[in-house]
């Protein structure tokens, strides 16, 4: 959950100074950037509308729409809803209090958020995970908290402007299981900004 696109033009780097250009398949970001492919280095709208035209042919051949493959995709892995809250912090008392929100979840990692027990955590700053494992990362002002319900909560501040955002997933057998769970989340991540 790093902050800019240039870091999957990174990874790319990475994989062809090691050989192994061909396993880059396709990075993408929340904020709709799409890359296939190695021979650009940044968000492509071009790219990906091809990529859409070509799986919606594909599918078609098959008797199946876009809609379909989807289905057919949340049947064998479950179904994933997300959804982005921002927490504004106007002037210098907020960047200050942005900094304590952050300081204070690395110091007291909530064991549950929203009834779903905190399974695992990452924090990209201190580039390790709650297993002992390395991240291997450029550092960042993240936190990623796995939750045993399928939840996952990720807070970090904006690159950009005086926020905090906390970016929520729900995992589920049916799309309303997940949605379920967004709600509680939407729920209960405003109390982890005080």
């Amino acid at each position: 959950m790093l902050t800019g696109f240039k870091y999957i033009g990174d990874q790319i780097a990475l994989l062809e100074k090691e050989g192994g250009a061909d396993r880059y398949l396709f990075g993408f970001e929340e904020s709709y950037g799409y890359l296939s492919g190695g021979y650009v280095r940044d968000k492509d709208a071009v790219d990906a509308s091809m990529l859409i035209c070509q799986m919606a042919q594909d599918y078609q051949k098959k008797g199946m729409t876009l809609c379909d493959a989807m289905e057919k995709l949340y049947q064998k892995y479950g179904y994933y809803e997300n959804e982005l809250m921002n927490f504004g912090f106007e002037g210098e008392d907020g960047m200050l209090q942005m900094g304590k929100i952050m300081d204070s979840l690395r110091k007291n990692m909530p064991a549950e958020i929203a009834g779903g027990k905190v399974c695992g955590w990452s924090d990209y700053e201190a580039s390790v995970t709650s297993e002992g494992k390395r991240i291997s990362l450029p550092k960042s002002n993240v936190l990623e908290f796995r939750l045993e319900n399928g939840g996952k909560v990720i807070i970090r501040p904006s690159g950009t402007e005086p926020k905090i955002k906390a970016y929520l997933s729900g995992r589920g057998k049916t799309k309303e299981e997940s949605l379920a769970l967004i709600e509680k989340l939407c729920s209960a991540v405003p109390a982890l900004m005080k």
